[in-house]
C-alpha cells in the first residue's frame, strides 16, 4: 500500500518473491541433502497462513455478503486442514506399533498433493458458480470436504515418486498442479479492475504455480527443492494474508478520513446555523411589529375572503361534476355546513311550469324535511305557495316568514324556521327558472346582505354548471352515437377486408387440397388391394381432407354479414369420438411418448347416442379440445371422453352431452372464465390462443352449452350439452356410387398444374378423353382450335378465379361460340353462388373444390343426358 493509501499488491508480490528466490539460493547452497525441522515450520506456517486468509476471507464474505469470498474461505479453511494433516503426518511417528510407524511415514509424501489440487480447482468451480443465484453455501462446503477427501485416498494409492523423466521431473503427479492455477490466474487477472482482491488473487495464483513447479524436482519430502517449493507457498500465503490486511487497513483509514471531514462539515454547517438563527430572530422582532399594525385590517378581509374560498370551493367542486344531482348534492351540502344553514334543499321546476319538486336535501336538513313534509320527490305547487316571484327570477329574501301570509313561508315557521332566502337558477333569459335554492335559518333577520350576494353568485354558478353538464350530456350522447356510427363503419371494413383475404386463402387451400382429395377418393374407389390398416388410414385422410374443405368453405363465407345457417344431420356421438381420437393418435400416442410420457385414453358412452349437428363442425371442436387436454397433460395422465344424457325431472329423455375430461394441471378461476377469449393462451410462444375460442364459436352455431369445471392440479372437464331437436332428415349415411357416364371428350381449364394432372388423371380412369389448358385464355384457345379441327369438346370444366381471364369470361365465350357445350364451373366459392344467385346462366352447373368423384359423375351424367335431348329435339 502506497502513502496515499492505495493497494500495491503487485509491488507486495515482488517483495515476497525476491524474498523466496534469496531463500531459495541460501536452501539450495546450504549443506545437507534434507531439512526436516525447517520442512515442519514451513508446513506449519503455510496451515496457520491458510487458516488466518480463510478467517479473514470469511469475515469479509459476511460483511459484504459477496458469494465468491465465502466459497473462497471455505476453500481455504478445507485446505489448511489438509495442510495440518499434512503437517501431523511430516512428524516422526513415535507409536508403540511399528506398523502403524509405517502407515504413517508412508502417508507422510502423500499429503502434499491433496491441498495443491483442493487449491485450484475449488477457487476456479468457485469462480464459475458464484454468479448462479441458487448456489449454495453448505452445499459447496459439502462438496468441497468430499472432493478434499477423495484427493487423500487417491494419492495415498499413487506413487509419490518416479525416476526423472520429461524435464527431469521427479513427481510427475504434481504436473497438472502449477497449470490448474494458470487459468485461475488469469481470470482473476482480467477481474482486476472491478475488484481489488481479484488483482492480488491473480498474483497469488502465479505464485502458487511457481512454488508447485519447484515441488515437481523434489525426490524427498525435506529436500532442497521441496524446501524451495514449501518457503514460496509460506511467503505466496503472506503475501495474501498482507494484502487482505491492507485492503481492511485502506478502508478503515479511509473512513476515518470521511469521519474527520463529516465532523468538519457539521461544525461549519452549525456555525452557519447559529448565524442564520440569530438573522432570523431579529427579522421575527420586526416581523411581529409589522403584523401587529396589520392584524386588525386582516380580520376584516378574513369574513369577505372566507365567503369567497367557500364560493370557490364550491364553484370548482360542482365544476368537477357532469350530472345535475351531484352538482346540487355539492350546493346544499357546502351551504348547510359552511354558511351554515339549519335547511337547505334544491327543487326543480317541472317541464309544465305548473310546480316544484323537491331534488336534494342537505344532509343535516333531513330530519326537519321530514317534519315539513318535504323529503326529495315532494311536489310543491308554485301558485298557492307564495313562490311566484322566485319563479319569475327574482332573489326573495324574507326576515321573519312567521309574518308572511303565506302557504309555504307558513309552513316552515311552524318546524321552528325564522329567516327564509330564495334563489332562483336560471341558464338563460328566454328559457326562465329551471331551479330554486332554499335555504333558512331558525333565528329571525340571520341572513346579512353579504350572505344574500354570496348566495345570488353561488346560483348563477351552479346555474352555468348545470348548463354545462346539460350539454355535456347532450355532446356525451352524440359522442356515443358517433362512436357506434365509426365503429360499425370500421367493422364492416374490416369484415370486407378480412373476408377478400379469407376468400383468397380458401382459393389457395382448396387448389392445394384438391389433389389430394382426388387421388385418396380414386384410390378408395378403384384399387381393391390394400390392406385393412391402408384402408382405414386413407379414410381417416378422406375425412380430414373433408373437413379441412368445410373450414374453407367458412373462411370463404367470413365477409358475409349473415352467417350461412347450419346444415344439422343425425350424428352418432360414440363414432365421432373414435373418430376423434384416431385423427389426435400421433398427439396422445407417439409424440407424448417421445418425451417419456404416457396418456391413457377411454370413451365412456351411456347408449347410442345421437345429436343434430354438422358432423365436420363436430369433430374440429373435439379435436381442439383434445389437444388442449394433451397439452394440459406433459407428463402423462387419463384422457377421458364420455357421452351421456342428462337426468330430467319429467321422465322424458334428457340432453345429451359430451365430456372431455383430463388429469392434468388444470386452471385457476381467473384462467378458467378467460379461457374461452380470442388471443387468450397460456401456452405462450406455442398458443396462438383461437383453439378454445373456436370451440366456443362451434358450440353458439350448435345452440350448445359449455361448462368447464377445473382447479389447478385436479385437471379439467369441459362439457358440451345439445339442445333438443327432432331429426328434420334421417342419418346421413354412405350413398351409393354414381354408375359411371358413357365416355365423352371433356377440356380442363385451371391456373393450377397439380389440380390439372390429379383432376385428368381421375377422369381418364373413368374412361373419358381428356384435355387441360393452364388458364383461361389458354383453354379457350384449345376450345377454338378443335372446334375448327372438327373435334369439339361436348364438356368444358373450368375454374372460376383465374388471372386475366376468369371463370365467368371462359364460360361466356364458350357459350357464344358453341352454345350446345356444357360448361361445368368447378371453384371454392360455390356455396357462395349458388346461394347469392351469383352463377353466371351460361354455367350448367358449379361444384366444389376439393371435388367429389360422386358429384363429378352425377353432373357429368345430367350434361350428357341434357345434350342427349337436345340432340333428340
Amino acid at each position: 500500500m502506497d502513502d496515499r493509501g492505495e493497494l500495491r499488491p503487485g509491488r507486495d508480490f515482488m517483495i515476497a518473491l525476491g524474498m523466496s528466490l534469496l531463500a531459495g539460493l541460501a536452501i539450495l547452497s546450504a549443506p545437507g541433502p534434507g531439512f526436516p525441522v525447517l520442512h515442519t515450520i514451513l508446513n506449519t506456517g503455510i496451515a496457520l497462513g491458510a487458516v488466518a486468509v480463510s478467517l479473514l476471507f470469511w469475515d469479509l464474505g459476511w460483511r459484504t455478503g459477496a458469494a465468491l469470498i465465502r466459497f473462497m474461505a471455505i476453500i481455504f479453511a478445507v485446505a489448511g486442514m489438509l495442510e495440518i494433516l499434512h503437517v501431523l503426518a511430516a512428524l516422526e511417528p513415535a507409536s508403540a506399533s511399528e506398523q502403524l510407524n509405517d502407515v504413517l511415514r508412508r502417508m507422510r509424501s502423500g499429503t502434499w498433493a491433496p491441498p495443491a489440487y483442493l487449491m485450484p480447482l475449488g477457487v476456479g468451480t468457485a469462480l464459475w458458480i458464484a454468479p448462479t443465484l441458487r448456489a449454495s453455501k453448505t452445499a459447496f462446503a459439502l462438496a468441497t470436504v468430499v472432493v478434499a477427501a477423495g484427493l487423500f485416498a487417491l494419492f495415498q494409492s499413487l506413487p509419490r515418486y518416479a525416476a526423472p523423466g520429461f524435464l527431469g521431473i521427479i513427481r510427475p503427479t504434481l504436473l497438472l498442479v502449477p497449470l490448474l492455477w494458470i487459468p485461475v490466474g488469469v481470470t482473476f487477472w482480467r477481474r482486476r479492475r472491478e475488484d481489488r482482491i481479484a488483482h492480488a488473487l491473480a498474483y497469488y495464483a502465479l505464485g502458487a504455480a511457481l512454488a508447485h513447479t519447484f515441488m515437481l524436482y523434489s525426490d524427498e519430502a525435506t529436500s532442497k527443492f521441496a524446501m524451495c517449493a514449501h518457503f514460496g507457498l509460506f511467503a505466496n500465503g503472506l503475501f495474501l494474508l498482507l494484502s487482505l490486511m491492507q485492503m481492511g487497513t485502506a478502508d478503515t483509514a479511509r473512513r476515518m478520513r470521511v469521519e474527520h471531514e463529516l465532523k468538519v462539515s457539521n461544525e461549519a454547517l452549525e456555525a452557519r446555523v447559529m448565524a442564520r438563527t440569530a438573522e432570523l430572530e431579529s427579522l421575527n422582532t420586526d416581523l411581529r411589529r409589522e403584523v401587529g399594525v396589520r392584524h386588525h385590517a386582516e380580520i376584516r378581509a378574513l369574513t369577505q375572503l372566507d365567503r369567497l374560498d367557500l364560493l370557490r370551493r364550491i364553484t370548482r367542486a360542482i365544476a368537477e361534476r357532469q350530472d345535475l344531482d351531484s352538482i346540487f348534492q355539492v350546493v346544499v351540502r357546502s351551504v348547510e355546513e359552511h354558511l351554515p344553514a339549519d335547511f337547505a334543499a334544491m327543487c326543480t321546476r317541472e317541464t309544465g311550469g305548473g310546480g316544484l319538486t323537491v331534488t336534494r336535501v342537505g344532509e343535516r336538513s333531513e330530519p326537519l324535511a321530514l317534519e315539513l313534509a318535504m323529503p326529495p320527490q315532494t311536489r310543491i305547487e308554485i301558485d298557492q305557495n307564495g313562490l311566484a316571484r322566485c319563479i319569475a327570477g327574482q332573489q326573495v329574501y324574507e326576515p321573519d316568514v312567521s309574518t308572511v301570509n303565506f302557504p309555504f313561508p307558513q309552513r316552515l315557521a311552524r318546524a321552528g324556521l325564522r329567516s327564509m332566502v330564495i334563489v332562483p337558477l336560471v341558464i338563460e333569459a328566454r328559457s326562465g327558472v329551471f331551479a330554486v335554492l332554499v335555504v333558512a335559518r331558525r333565528a329571525a333577520h340571520a341572513f346579512s346582505s353579504g350572505e344574500c350576494e354570496f348566495l345570488r353568485q353561488l346560483c348563477e354558478h351552479v346555474a352555468l354548471a348545470a348548463n354545462q353538464a346539460q350539454l355535456h350530456a347532450s355532446l356525451q350522447q352524440a359522442y356515443e352515437h358517433l362512436q357506434r356510427t365509426q365503429e360499425q363503419a370500421v367493422e364492416q371494413e374490416r369484415l370486407r377486408a378480412l373476408g377478400q383475404l379469407a376468400s383468397g386463402i380458401a382459393h389457395d387451400i382448396n387448389n392445394a387440397i384438391s389433389p389430394v382429395t382426388i387421388y385418396v377418393e380414386s384410390l378408395l374407389t378403384h384399387e381393391t388391394g390394400f390392406s385393412e390398416r391402408a384402408r382405414r388410414q386413407l379414410e381417416i385422410i378422406q375425412r380430414s381432407i373433408d373437413d379441412v374443405a368445410r373450414t374453407v368453405a367458412r373462411m370463404g363465407e367470413f365477409s358475409r354479414r349473415r352467417p350461412t345457417e347450419l346444415e344439422l344431420r343425425p350424428v352418432a356421438v360414440e363414432r365421432v369420438l373414435r373418430q376423434v381420437l384416431e385423427l389426435t393418435r400421433a398427439r396422445w400416442s407417439d409424440m407424448a411418448q417421445q418425451r417419456g410420457a404416457v396418456v391413457h385414453t377411454k370413451i365412456l358412452s351411456n347408449g347410442n347416442a345421437t345429436v343434430m349437428a354438422m358432423e365436420s363442425e363436430l369433430r374440429e371442436a373435439l379435436v381442439n379440445l383434445v389437444l388442449n387436454a394433451i397439452d394440459a397433460m406433459p407428463d402423462g395422465g387419463t384422457l377421458t371422453l364420455h357421452t351421456g344424457r342428462t337426468v330430467s325431472d319429467d321422465k322424458q329423455p334428457g340432453r345429451v352431452f359430451i365430456e372431455v375430461i383430463d388429469t392434468g394441471i388444470g386452471m385457476d378461476e381467473e384462467t378458467r372464465s378467460r379461457c374461452l377469449e380470442p388471443f387468450f393462451t397460456t401456452k405462450g410462444e406455442r398458443g396462438s390462443g383461437l383453439g378454445l375460442a373456436m370451440v366456443y364459436g362451434i358450440a353458439q352455431r350448435h345452440d350448445m352449452d359449455i361448462d368447464i369445471t377445473s382447479a389447478p392440479g385436479a385437471g379439467t372437464t369441459f362439457r358440451l350439452t345439445f339442445p333438443v331437436r327432432t331429426a328434420d332428415v334421417p342419418a346421413a349415411a354412405d350413398a351409393p356410387l354414381q354408375a359411371r357416364p358413357s365416355r365423352t371428350r371433356i377440356l380442363l381449364i385451371d391456373d393450377d398444374p397439380l389440380l390439372l394432372v390429379s383432376l385428368r388423371d381421375m377422369l381418364e380412369h373413368e374412361g373419358h378423353e381428356i384435355a387441360t389448358a393452364n388458364g383461361g385464355r389458354q383453354g379457350l384457345d384449345a376450345f377454338i382450335a378443335a372446334q375448327q379441327a372438327g373435334q369439339p369438346f361436348p364438356v368444358v370444366i373450368t375454374d372460376l378465379g383465374m388471372p386475366h381471364f376468369d371463370g365467368r369470361a371462359v364460360a361466356a365465350a364458350i357459350a357464344a361460340a358453341a352454345p350446345r357445350t356444357q360448361v361445368i364451373m368447378l371453384t371454392g366459392w360455390g356455396q357462395r353462388l349458388s346461394a347469392t344467385g351469383e352463377q353466371p346462366p351460361e354455367v350448367m352447373a358449379v361444384l366444389d373444390k376439393p371435388p367429389k368423384l360422386i358429384e363429378l359423375r352425377r353432373t357429368l351424367a345430367d350434361c350428357i343426358g341434357e345434350m342427349t335431348e337436345k340432340d333428340a329435339s
